[in-house]
């Protein structure tokens, strides 16, 4: 990703610097299990640990393999040069590029979750405090975009803290699904090297080792890892979309705060743009589109092929950096969002009492009137306030069919806002747990 939307923790984990260090530690930790087996001489698993402080020098390995196009070769020919070719003569012994290339790749991944599972911690805080501080703030419930009945400011939020709650169970589902290596040697049947090795070096790396492998880790795993990164970014969405649509002008319930000296526009002075969200829309749109490749991965030819390499090198870094940077500024565009509760009573009371209509519908069904009546009824009294701008209370008190079964002080008791937010407490409750 571009520096704009990149935070240098998670871009560290997909450095080359990086790449390499974890691949030098697979071989190393390799040849320790391979002395201790008795295959290569302990003298030599001890010389490779000599590179240990080394800084390996990417543009050296980027020179070896311009000539032998082989990444993995390229590495191991650097890894001699520091060592000495006699020293490193067992390295990689019965191994295949694939095993370290997958571990590698897995670690990576497991490093990336940790940082993903960290941001969406601090998201979930910055949700629950904006939900308890709005928690009996009402505002108009919208269904197509059109008002509906009331709900509260604070219920949105919860709403969004559980469905990031969500997010984070799959994707601690995720990191465990994909904190696996595999060092099986060609094609996966360790004929040239022992499980005992594959079960060291994933036990120094924070893995479990790959229960069967091919040439390569099943990369089932992987799709299900860019699934879940796929399901979080639209989770991100969601709560982007919801910002963006309170801040319209026409409804501005909620705004995304505009700093000092921040300008909104080059031509309107006057223009101030639910940007952060805008641009979180778009960062989630670049999470999903590695999804369906990572899905078309897991179908290899017979053991392998390397059809699933170029996609992964993109992706592996693409998503993990876009969504940490997307979980980072969504946390800070809920800590500082502006909140309008004039507003919000305001809108909610835009077309004089409509949102009381299905009260007075299940009053009217109570009170011995038909349904299809009672709908008839109160529809027709809605529909002037629509048409003729009309006040619904007084509409209804209007309407003798209306009067014939409710008094007005029954029809008052109906247009009550505290009756929308009875439940609250038991809703807030089941999201965040008792108190």
């Amino acid at each position: 990703m571009i520096p704009r939307y990149s935070r240098p923790d998670m871009v560290a984990i997909w450095s080359p610097e990086t790449k390499f260090r974890i691949w030098y530690e697979i071989e190393a930790h390799a040849c320790d299990a391979q002395a201790d087996l008795g295959v290569i001489p302990a003298k030599n698993a001890a010389a490779v640990w000599k590179a240990k402080d080394a800084t390996f020098d990417v543009a050296r390995i980027d020179e070896i393999e311009a000539v032998t196009k082989h990444d993995v070769i390229a590495f191991l020919t650097h890894l001699a040069e520091i060592i000495g070719n006699d020293e490193a003569r067992f390295v990689h012994q019965g191994m295949t590029s694939s095993d370290v290339l997958d571990t590698c790749f897995n670690v990576q991944l497991v490093r990336a979750s940790d940082i993903l599972i960290a941001d969406m911690k601090t998201l979930l805080a910055a949700l629950k405090r904006r939900a308890e501080e709005h928690k009996l703030d009402v505002c108009i419930g919208r269904s197509h975009g059109i008002h509906a009945e009331p709900v509260t400011m604070g219920l949105k939020f919860a709403r969004f803290y559980a469905e990031i709650d969500r997010g984070l169970t799959r994707l601690r589902a995720a990191r465990a699904e994909i904190a696996t290596g595999a060092i099986s040697g060609a094609v996966g049947t360790f004929a040239n090297i022992d499980p005992a090795v594959e079960a060291h070096v994933c036990a120094k790396l924070g893995l479990e080792p790959e229960p069967i492998s091919t040439q390569v880790i099943p990369r089932d795993r992987h799709a299900a890892f860019f699934a879940t990164l796929g399901v979080i970014a639209s989770s991100i969405e969601n709560i982007a979309i919801e910002v963006r649509h309170l801040q319209r002008t026409e409804v501005l319930e909620a705004e995304e705060f505009f700093s000092k000296g921040q300008k909104g526009s080059s031509a309107m002075p006057h223009k101030r743009n639910p940007v952060l969200t805008e641009n979180l829309t778009g960062l989630a749109r670049l999470v999903r589109m590695a999804v369906v490749p990572a899905m078309e991965n897991v179908a290899l030819w017979h053991e392998r092929d390397i059809s699933h390499s170029s996609v992964e090198r993109n992706i592996g870094p693409d998503t993990t950096i876009t969504l940490d940077f997307a979980l980072v500024r969504l946390t800070q565009v809920i800590d500082k969002l502006v909140i309008y509760p004039d507003n919000m009573l305001a809108n909610m009371n835009k077309f004089r009492g409509l949102v009381h209509s299905q009260r007075v519908l299940l009053a009217l069904t109570q009170a011995g009137v038909s349904r299809e009546d009672a709908y008839r009824l109160v529809q027709r009294n809605a529909m002037r306030v629509w048409e003729e701008g009309a006040d619904f209370r007084t509409e209804l008190k209007a309407d003798p069919d209306v009067t014939a079964a409710l008094s007005d002080a029954e029809i008052d008791e109906k247009f009550d806002i505290g009756y929308h937010t009875k439940h609250v407490d038991t809703i807030f409750a089941r999201v965040f747990g008792s108190k």
